[in-house]
């Protein structure tokens, strides 16, 4: 190669042989080493890869960040249906959710102009019922952590060779909550519309329903639409607690309802056969089974783990558990300090070489401040480790890697692992004083190139050039953002609607 033409490898080389040396050839050796190495920089800085620093102050110096940042001039957008397009209001999220409403929609008018369901004669019940419980199945076993942890093992086996395109859009796996909203809202609906037609059939003298059966359907539907409110985005930010308790509980008494009045129908609708029969052949049995087993499942495995914190500084806490899995890098853990009280979810940070994970937990709200000033020995956890947002990273074959604070959580697996080429902005005030020197030094290890930008002293960057500029310094596929709303919209949408695949959470959930 060109760039060993005016070096003398073969007596490098040769210095490196087990024969002992004086001064003099050791400080030889390292004169050439380095001077190949200063070679071999400016040939990867043409391929736009960056050469690892040797200190501090050569790793600012080589950061392409500097006070000059604010000069990067960002490509203009595309045009207005690309910007459009990319709109948080238009993401692919509330795109399923649009799907699912017009799917049922179609059932619905074929159900009345084509299917002879609605007939004064006759209404089908049990064809209203099956439609019903498909929209709740859907709205359920999307949710469930084994189903969630399959589509990102199929997502992220797509080879790398296929189109760009092909994979940002395959990157939006986690876009499937649009699922769950849109099969839960089409689900309550269509249960509205049976229990009209049966109480229109009891009303008629006709058979199928009872006063019993329509009544019990009442609470239930009320029960549906409470849980829906509350999953309302505004409402669900606003009263979280509430959001989830009515979640939980109250969707586990709609579980329970939802058998109660099964039975029932089915008994009303056996004719000579007996109950048991009746419930075998009964497609919403066995539907109803298996989302009662999906919404147990992470419940039998629910455990209560020793953990050890280290507290850097008043704002974060840094856990080492081990609840007996090895998790992947990108997934969650969902934890509580009471399993009946509120849960919630942290990206893991396995370790390789080492047992078990850990977890940073920022002071964000009452739960994780009281965790962090009262700092308990034991955890409870459930379920399984979860694939996240961040997991579709092996998609792409360079990513910039955007963290503020915390969020640098769930960026540190991937780093560790150092499947993909990368580059990491992280914005936080003081990293070391805030969560420790150790953590900085590990960061530094594996990305001794990274931009890490203290606010307390430089103030908030402009994230939006920062990436753009690293996406041009590495040639970079994809941008993965792991921050708050307001800043992750505005990056993915930036970056989107230039072209560029973003990724960050869609605060679903």
């Amino acid at each position: 190669m060109a760039v060993f033409e005016n070096t003398n490898v073969t007596t490098i080389r040769h210095k490196f042989e087990p024969v002992a040396l004086n001064a003099k050839e050791q400080e030889d050796a390292i004169t050439r080493l380095r001077s190949v190495r200063a070679i071999a920089a400016q040939e990867l800085a043409k391929l736009r890869l960056q050469p690892a620093a040797d200190s501090d102050a050569a790793w600012k110096e080589k950061t392409f960040i500097g006070r000059d940042y604010q000069a990067v001039k960002l490509p203009p957008q595309g045009n207005i249906f690309q910007r459009l397009l990319m709109h948080p209001r238009f993401q692919l999220y509330n795109r399923y959710i649009a799907f699912v409403l017009l799917v049922n929609l179609i059932v619905m008018a074929f159900a009345i102009l084509s299917w002879d369901w609605f007939s004064t004669d006759a209404i089908n019940l049990a064809a209203i019922s099956n439609v019903m419980l498909a929209n709740f199945a859907l709205a359920i076993l999307i949710r469930q952590q084994r189903v969630i942890n399959f589509l990102f093992n199929l997502t992220i086996r797509l080879p790398r060779r296929l189109p760009l395109r092909t994979r940002w859009l395959a990157g939006k796996v986690y876009h499937f909550g649009g699922f769950h909203v849109g099969g839960a809202v089409s689900g309550t609906v269509w249960f509205a519309v049976l229990l009209g037609a049966m109480a229109y059939n009891v009303y008629k003298g006709l058979p199928g329903a009872s006063v019993v059966l329509v009544v019990t359907s009442i609470w239930l539907l009320v029960l549906l639409i409470a849980i829906i409110y509350y999953a309302l985005p505004h409402i669900r930010r606003a009263q979280h607690d509430k959001f989830e308790h009515m979640h939980r509980f109250g969707g586990w008494t709609a579980l329970a309802l939802f058998w109660v009045q099964n039975l029932m129908f089915v008994d009303l609708n056996s004719g000579n056969q007996s109950l048991v029969a009746a419930l075998l052949v009964s497609p919403a049995f066995w539907v109803l089974a298996v989302l009662t087993l999906s919404v147990a499942l992470p419940w039998l495995q629910l455990r209560r783990v020793p953990i050890h914190i280290t507290r850097p500084s008043s704002h974060v806490a840094l856990v080492s558990l081990d609840y007996g899995m090895k998790p992947i890098p990108g997934s969650t853990i969902a934890l509580s300090r009471n399993p009946l009280g509120e849960w919630h979810p942290f990206a893991n940070i396995p370790i390789p070489g080492e047992d078990g994970c850990r977890l940073a937990i920022s002071r964000a709200g009452d739960w994780t401040s009281k965790f962090i000033d009262d700092m308990p020995s034991h955890i409870w956890v459930k379920g399984v480790p979860t694939a996240g947002m961040a997991t579709i990273a092996p998609l792409f074959n360079r990513v910039v890697w955007i963290a503020t604070g915390s969020g640098i959580g769930p960026v540190l697996p991937h780093l560790l692992v150092d499947e993909i080429c990368a580059k990491l902005i992280w914005s936080t005030p003081d990293p070391c004083v805030t969560y420790g020197k150790d953590l900085v030094k590990k960061i530094r290890s594996v990305q001794p190139d990274a931009m890490i930008w203290n606010t307390d002293t430089d103030g908030r960057p402009d994230l939006v050039k920062l990436a753009y500029r690293a996406v041009q310094e590495i040639d970079a596929e994809a941008v993965i953002i792991i921050s708050n709303q307001k800043l992750t919209q505005q990056v993915v949408y930036h970056m989107e609607s230039r072209g560029i695949p973003a990724f960050g959470a869609i605060w679903d959930s």
